[in-house]
């Protein structure tokens, strides 16, 4: 009788958890990122699972146990959504190598008394041609990602690729210990660390295609925990190693403002500074600010893929200019980011961690909105940031972003404007929806009290 409970009780878990894991076998070694129809249908059968899975009150032994097994299926698999991969292995064997990998471009390689690594000519051809031209932007801390690799697999780009995995899945472990820990200080259900780890976005994006902003995720969401903890020194060292990852965190900077008493505040800022100065220090050069700045200025003056607001201020300055005016904005983009960052840090209670975890959120997710190149797994930071907050228009945005992929459904490269128009629907109406609610049941709340 026993066991017939509890095979009624755990038949559907289990039937969803082998579909998952069918569904992620044919998205690490079947799919084809140019067949859209099946990427779109498996990717919508794979939430849909995601969202049973986390509704169903499955203990924690096997939460985490599902969490890493998804994650294990890709590990000998060669990424397909995304050919970035090539380029981190480029750039740690560089490393490894004895070459400041800001200073050499890949497409030169063939070049007298230039030395390349191993598997060059391969290595370039999987990039591309675009992405062979322009320097690294990838920062000292993501340097040593691919240089570690580099160290365990030289000669092999399968070896490379299992060694980059498996640190951003321990990454990923990271973000449960710390982040499960975070959610009990703030008083939140620590499960719903699981909208973050077990959602498709974050299994195929990070682990699948070895986007380290994982790892970059896992430094922010300690440097969180140290500081909901009062350990302020050393969460400007962990928040300087996430800078130190990507540098998408130092948006966030102005934000810590409200944090700290002047005495504290200061050193706070230094330590960031000093450790990320001290990071890049092996890699300092006469050509490495220039090289740098050029290429993180293709971001904003150059690419365009998926933008929301950008796309429609082009077709306006298509309208009035009769042509792209993508370098206008990229040059005033960065300083509306920056003012908007600014006003909520000075006009906007950010006291508690909570409160400031909330000002994150809204503060990248203006940064987002106002992008011109929003790929699929820049969304995973504002994805981690909700599940410490209410707020769940990022849960609907690492769904919809998947229409982002038509753009690849042909050689062409074409954007399909209504399928970003549906994107984009659903996110910003989601999020004006729940900002409404909350803001309402707060007003209620508070009349409920007086009375």
């Amino acid at each position: 009788m026993l066991n017939s409970a509890f095979l009624k009780a755990y038949k559907k878990p289990f039937l969803a958890i082998i579909a998952s894991f069918l569904g992620y076998y044919f998205f690490s070694y079947e799919l084809i990122r140019a067949d859209f129809n099946s990427l779109l249908i498996c990717y919508t059968g794979l939430f849909l699972l995601f969202l049973f899975l986390t509704k169903k009150e499955l203990n924690w032994k096997s939460l985490i146990t599902i969490t890493i097994l998804f994650r294990v299926i890709f590990l000998i698999a060669t990424p397909n959504l995304s050919q970035d991969f090539y380029r981190f292995i480029w750039d740690g064997r560089m490393l490894l190598n004895g070459f400041n990998p800001y200073l050499y471009l890949p497409e030169i390689y063939q070049a007298p008394d230039y030395t390349s690594p191993n598997q060059a000519a391969e290595l370039v051809a999987g990039m591309g041609n675009l992405n062979a031209s322009h320097y690294s932007n990838y920062p000292p801390l993501n340097q040593l990602c691919f240089a570690i690799a580099a160290l365990f697999a030289h000669k092999s780009i399968l070896g490379s690729i299992v060694a980059m995995r498996v640190l951003i899945i321990l990454a990923d472990i990271g973000v449960l210990y710390f982040g499960t820990k975070l959610l009990k200080a703030l008083h939140l259900n620590p499960k719903a660390i699981f909208l973050y780890l077990l959602n498709p976005l974050i299994i195929i994006e990070l682990t699948g295609n070895l986007h380290f902003e994982g790892i970059m995720i896992f430094f922010l969401i300690w440097s969180l925990y140290l500081l909901q903890q009062y350990k302020w020194k050393i969460a400007a060292i962990v928040l300087a190693c996430s800078i130190s990852l990507k540098l998408l965190p130092l948006l966030f900077l102005p934000l810590f403002f409200q944090q700290f008493k002047l005495k504290k505040l200061i050193p706070f800022y230094a330590i960031v500074g000093i450790t990320c100065v001290l990071l890049f220090t092996p890699f300092i050069s006469e050509n490495l600010i220039s090289n740098y700045s050029k290429t993180i200025g293709l971001w904003f003056g150059t690419f365009e893929f998926n933008g929301s607001i950008y796309l429609l201020i082009r077709e306006i300055g298509y309208q009035v200019k009769g042509y792209n005016i993508i370098g206008i904005v990229g040059k005033t983009t960065p300083l509306i980011v920056v003012l908007f960052m600014l006003f909520i840090s000075f006009f906007r209670k950010n006291k508690s961690t909570q409160q400031l975890i909330i000002a994150l959120l809204f503060g990248l997710s203006f940064y987002l909105f106002t992008s011109s190149t929003i790929h699929p797994w820049y969304v995973a930071m504002l994805l981690a940031l909700s599940i410490f907050t209410k707020y769940r228009f990022p849960l609907v945005w690492s769904f919809t972003i998947v229409l982002s992929y038509s753009f690849y459904k042909n050689e062409a490269f074409i954007n399909n404007y209504w399928l970003i128009a549906i994107e984009y629907i659903f996110v910003f109406g989601f999020m004006i929806w729940e900002v409404i609610y909350f803001k309402k049941k707060k007003q209620l709340e508070l009349n409920q009290t007086v009375l």
